[in-house]
């Protein structure tokens, strides 16, 4: 396991060489930021993590580009499927606004990476599963010591396996793990070549659904509480931007509650996987951007459990890592 810990150490350091870099860049940054006060438009780098979220949705009704034209703004896409390369990018100021699995997002509040967390997506309870082959031996979370486990290092799936291991008494030093993003882990696990999975939705549901694997129970509620996040520079430049973004995330969220069928056709574009399929995805929680006592102390034990297993330097205070001014401000019109 010490390896794999080396790994992400390692990630984190490139990451942090980039942020560095980046810094190279910010006199630029505040030429271009300063052409728009003359009747440029503003860029505005929005990064999707993943194919599912009120994000995927804004996109595709257009609200963020009419939002934005009204203050002088133009939207750029990016597509990730992970917190960590998004990461990198946000530290080269080619993401402005995001948001973060509970996993990366640690990671770069731990580097000090350059971004602001100004609201959260939910608790994320459902989100995160290990999934094992349905006919195999393996039927609760002890059964994975020396097993072959794939998943995502650095991401909020590696976070969930961490405490779900945690709390049956093992810990990833027990388990052999494989750093696998979710399209190659998916090949690995139909052809039997990992004995379980930790990965978030639509994955292992879909997987669930199709007969390929079952859920283990984990004997514990563990939340997987993601963050919308700000690049700092961007932030303090175009503080109405941001606002305007939540503004249009919230807009976004609650038209997927109040709309789920329609919602579950455009996730379903999106990802390819039956509608149906998406529609119990995105039923089983609902999207919530305000900052819950719930959330912000599950995301705390996160970070004190990647402390105590060596994944991060130290535990911090993740209240003080809040910047609730853009939501409250956003809200008040």
């Amino acid at each position: 396991m010490e390896k794999y810990r080396k790994h992400l150490l390692g990630l984190f350091l490139v990451i942090s060489m980039i942020f560095l870099l980046a810094g190279c860049g910010s006199s630029a940054e505040k030429t271009n930021a300063k052409s728009n006060d003359k009747g440029a438009p503003a860029k505005v780098n929005i990064a999707l993590n993943g194919k599912m979220g009120p994000l995927v949705i804004a996109r595709e009704k257009g609200w963020f580009e009419e939002e934005f034209k009204a203050m002088n703004a133009e939207v750029k896409w990016s597509e990730f499927t992970s917190g960590p390369p998004l990461l990198e990018s946000l530290a080269s100021n080619r993401v402005d606004l995001s948001f973060l699995g509970d996993g990366a997002l640690i990671a770069g509040l731990d580097k000090k990476l350059p971004f602001e967390v100004i609201a959260q997506t939910g608790t994320g309870e459902s989100n995160v599963r290990i999934l094992v082959q349905k006919n195999g031996d393996i039927k609760k979370i002890k059964d994975l010591k020396g097993r072959t486990v794939g998943v995502p290092l650095g991401t909020t799936a590696h976070v969930y396996l961490i405490k779900a291991l945690k709390a049956n008494g093992l810990t990833t030093d027990d388990v052999k793990l494989i750093n696998l993003q979710p399209d190659d882990a998916q090949a690995a696990f139909e052809s039997k070549k990992l004995d379980a999975w930790s990965v978030w939705n639509p994955y292992y549901l879909n997987n669930v659904e199709k007969g390929n694997g079952v859920t283990l129970n984990v004997n514990k509620k563990i939340f997987a509480p993601g963050a919308i996040i700000a690049r700092t520079g961007f932030a303090e430049e175009h503080p109405e931007i941001v606002q305007a973004y939540l503004r249009v995330y919230k807009k976004a969220a609650d038209w997927q509650i109040e709309n789920p069928d329609e919602a579950s056709e455009i996730y379903s574009r999106a990802t390819k996987l039956p509608a149906a399929l998406i529609k119990k995805i995105i039923t089983a929680e609902k999207p919530n951007i305000l900052f819950t006592e719930e959330s912000i102390n599950a995301q705390q034990d996160s970070i004190d459990t990647l402390a105590d297993a060596g994944y991060i330097k130290k535990a911090f205070n993740y209240k003080e890592q809040i910047h609730n001014e853009y939501i409250d401000a956003a809200l008040k019109k």
